[in-house]
């Protein structure tokens, strides 16, 4: 099963390895990885996309909560939250039909051109990872693939819940 964990850790250099550490000494894949500074910078957020049943996760957040570094951490999957990917997708031209580019991105409204040259079209997108799936199957059966950076997930809960460091 897909989760979400989020963890607040110190910024501090060092901090990912050791947390991503735990993962593969463990032997967990990470699917996705996000981290950046919050409003805080003494904090970072990390928001990771695993798989595993509850007992698997279970363990992964309380060996997790040992580490040093780790202020909290949770599994954002257990409640209602909020996701989202950024795709950049760079597309040839050579056999892309126009009028089947613009039906896509008007299928998807979340999808825009960012940047146009003589033989390429980038375009950006933002959703959830199933979103991005969807939108990515359906522009490169229409055009030929060139380049793709993709972030990993970013995920917050919803309404007033707040991951706050423990104190």
């Amino acid at each position: 099963m897909r989760r979400i964990i989020a963890i607040l850790l110190q910024n501090e250099a060092g901090a990912l390895v050791r947390v991503a550490g735990l993962f593969s000494a463990r032997g967990y894949n990470i699917d996705s990885l996000t981290v950046a500074a919050t409003h805080d910078p003494a904090i970072s957020r990390l928001t990771l996309v695993t798989s595993g049943d509850d007992a698997v996760i279970d363990q992964i957040v309380k060996q997790s909560r040992k580490l040093i570094d780790v202020l909290e951490i949770a599994d954002l999957s257990r409640s209602d939250h909020l996701e989202s990917e950024l795709l950049i997708v760079k597309i040839g031209l050579a056999g892309l039909a126009a009028a089947e580019f613009d039906a896509c991105m008007r299928r998807h409204p979340a999808a825009c051109v960012v940047d146009q040259g003589a033989g390429s079209r980038v375009v950006q997108f933002s959703g959830t990872g199933r979103d991005v799936n969807a939108f990515f199957a359906e522009l490169s059966n229409l055009a030929p693939v060139l380049e793709l950076a993709r972030s990993g997930t970013a995920a917050v809960g919803r309404g007033d819940v707040v991951l706050t460091p423990r104190t």
